[in-house]
């Protein structure tokens, strides 16, 4: 097999996972016509139309669908093979896929990528944020982030980072605006106007407290509905209503005045962050150095506790 063969194959498993020419070639870092290119000359080749194409989308057909489902599992052995070879080397190489949600991908990777590509030049990253739940094997993930809580049985999973926090805060704005008080217990949320948050699948996030082993969710009303943390952030400064983010988030806002916080003891930790992997695969050079950064430049005082080799 020639190596513009196995170029079209690899494209079109990309097509065929993504369910999208344009988005193919942003993975792929090339112009959307090389990819219609391939996957015409691919299914000129065999002689079988591989996709059904409209204007706004694009679907297997049937004859694509079962292509897929058994050459999916050479090209994962062609990886397995590639990662393989990096027991050999002195510094890992290829491509590592991390899914996380969007919320937490800043906290998380802002201060790794750059030394972790410095100090491991043949290694490339590629990330996908994103709130919406996704099976990593059946997307072609290495890897993903998430909490504890919500990681299935087949999966190993590593601790990289420790509790984390919800805030609820407000700024003053706001309450000059409405002429309220902050909130001082969960049911007081029905007397105020709240930014609301809206999953990938169109469900809107009920607040979640916990106090003394009591837990509590909160259907919240309000004018603003998003679906993205930095826009609530930014919502919440404009005096837009309550919002419910990551501590993490508002902590210069919650330090120069500008948001404040309410609710506080009814804010529990949650889950730690986990980075998970299916546990019928070995462990890459390359996740192995992602993971050994994530653990460096986590909390000082959580170093040590997690860091049990996978």
């Amino acid at each position: 097999m020639q190596g513009a063969e196995l170029a079209e194959l690899s494209i079109f498993l990309t097509v065929a996972q993504l369910q999208s020419f344009s988005k193919a070639a942003v993975e792929r870092g090339v112009a959307p016509s090389a990819i219609s290119h391939a996957i015409r000359k691919l299914e000129q080749r065999v002689g079988v139309r591989l996709f059904h194409r409209t204007t706004r989308s694009v679907a297997l057909t049937e004859a694509g669908q079962r292509f897929l489902a058994d050459l999916k599992p050479a090209f994962g052995q062609i990886g397995t093979a590639l990662d393989t070879l990096n027991l050999y080397r002195d510094t890992p190489f290829g491509t590592v896929r991390v899914n996380l949600p969007t919320a937490i991908a800043p906290f998380v990777l802002r201060d790794v990528m750059g030394p972790l590509l410095v100090q491991n030049p043949g290694l490339r990253l590629d990330v996908v944020a994103t709130d919406r739940l996704i099976d990593i094997v059946e997307e072609g993930f290495d890897a993903g982030i998430r909490f504890g809580e919500r990681l299935s049985q087949d999966m190993v999973a590593v601790r990289i980072r420790p509790t984390l926090r919800f805030a609820v805060v407000a700024s003053p704005a706001y309450l000059a605006r409405t002429g309220r008080k902050l909130p001082k217990k969960p049911a007081d949320l029905k007397q105020h106007e709240c930014i609301r948050y809206r999953f990938p699948s169109g469900a809107i996030f009920n607040w979640e407290f916990a106090r003394h082993g009591e837990r509590l969710e909160v259907e919240v009303k309000g004018p603003l509905t998003l679906d993205g943390q930095e826009l609530m952030v930014a919502a919440a400064l404009q005096g837009c209503g309550l919002a419910y983010v990551w501590d993490h988030r508002v902590t210069d806002h919650l330090r120069d005045g500008t948001l404040l916080r309410c609710l506080d003891e009814w804010c529990a930790p949650e889950d730690g962050l986990h980075l998970y992997y299916p546990s019928h695969r070995h462990v890459s050079a390359g996740l192995k150095a992602l993971l050994a950064m994530l653990r460096a430049y986590g909390p000082a005082d959580e170093r040590q506790k997690y860091c049990e080799d996978p």
